[in-house]
């Protein structure tokens, strides 16, 4: 955010992914962080000579406006396109552990609101191959959507984590939680020509009981 440190970090560096992540606060205040933190890294990275700036955002980014998170993004993904150092943005979906990790921010006492998102969620090793590969290669612009190989339902995905954890805990479908009806049917899946990671859903819990 100050800047302090960032022209040591990135004396000799070439290539920088940004998996930077914002406060979750309200909109205002997540666009201020991610336009400061964004233009404050790139500026840094110009000074450096760095070649390649590959930032990590969010599948359906830009059809999600009452979330902001997903305004926080735009933010970035725009001072990216139009700053001073060649640039890849990697759009990705959810990560499996997405699921559980929302119902474990809303629980109380034992209950937890969740919203029927359908996702098409990846593993967080199958995002990390495609940013190193992307990193040592030329900028590309705007990457294909990276998806896991199957759509899931968030209630879903995070009974069956919860189950493979051993955490009690009822969950409650609802709109009226973090997730709004903006976020439902497609928005979230990937576009046609999209990277789809080799590592299921299940094959992800199986090794994270």
């Amino acid at each position: 955010m100050t800047g302090d440190g960032l022209d040591e970090a990135l004396a000799g560096v070439e290539a920088v992914v940004d998996v930077s992540n914002g406060p979750a606060t309200d909109r205002d205040a997540t666009v201020a962080y991610f336009e400061t933190a964004t233009s404050t890294l790139l500026a840094a990275e110009a000074r450096a000579g760095v070649r390649h700036h590959v930032l990590l955002s969010i599948v359906g980014v830009s059809r999600v406006e009452g979330n902001a998170h997903y305004a926080g993004k735009r933010a970035q993904e725009s001072l990216v396109a139009a700053g001073p150092v060649p640039w890849t943005i990697v759009p990705a979906t959810q990560f499996h552990d997405f699921a559980g990790m929302v119902a474990s921010w809303t629980e109380q006492d034992g209950v937890a609101t969740i919203a029927p998102l359908l996702v098409q969620p990846i593993a967080p090793s199958d995002v990390a191959d495609v940013l190193a590969e992307v990193a040592v290669g030329e900028p590309r612009g705007r990457y294909a959507d990276v998806a896991g190989p199957g759509t899931q339902d968030l209630v879903d995905m995070a009974r069956r984590t919860n189950d493979a954890l051993g955490r009690k805990m009822t969950l409650v479908p609802t709109w009226a939680g973090l997730f709004d009806e903006t976020m439902a049917g497609t928005v979230l899946l990937p576009g046609e020509g999209a990277r789809i990671a080799p590592t299921p859903f299940d094959d992800w819990l199986a090794t994270h009981r």
